[in-house]
């Protein structure tokens, strides 16, 4: 069964420069995928030898980006969404990820996550 996780990560950038790289195929393909095609709403993300493809089935400008994996519909754990989040009190630019794994690969998924991030830092120059 797969398990619901949310990461949190500060960044040093504008929620629009960011939203850019979370909702388009050009952004995601410079940090989340090799390459990131799209057929209106559906994206297909190329790993190495790997293809998947997912539905952009949520997005509100600037806060939010949510796809679903195709084939997966009847699942709850189908879909990794972003969120952006501005700190009130500091202005701290916060990107929250959740996503679910196995709970025997949820470390592995946690560690994916570490590094696809700290690509997207270096991308931003943060």
């Amino acid at each position: 069964m797969r398990n619901k996780f949310e990461l949190e990560y500060t960044l040093n950038c504008s929620p629009k420069v960011l939203f850019s790289r979370l909702s388009t195929p050009d952004g995601l393909g410079e940090w989340f995928a090799d390459k990131v095609d799209a057929d209106g709403d559906l994206f297909t993300f190329s790993w190495n030898n790997s293809v998947s493809k997912a539905r952009l089935s949520a997005i509100k400008e600037n806060r939010l980006v949510r796809f679903e994996w195709t084939g997966m519909e009847n699942e709850e754990s189908n879909y990794f969404e972003f969120r952006i989040n501005i700190e009130e009190l500091t202005s701290d630019l916060a990107l929250m990820i959740i996503d679910f794994a196995d709970e025997n690969e949820k470390e592995d998924s946690i560690s994916l996550w570490d590094s696809q991030i700290t690509d997207l830092k270096r991308l931003l120059g943060t």
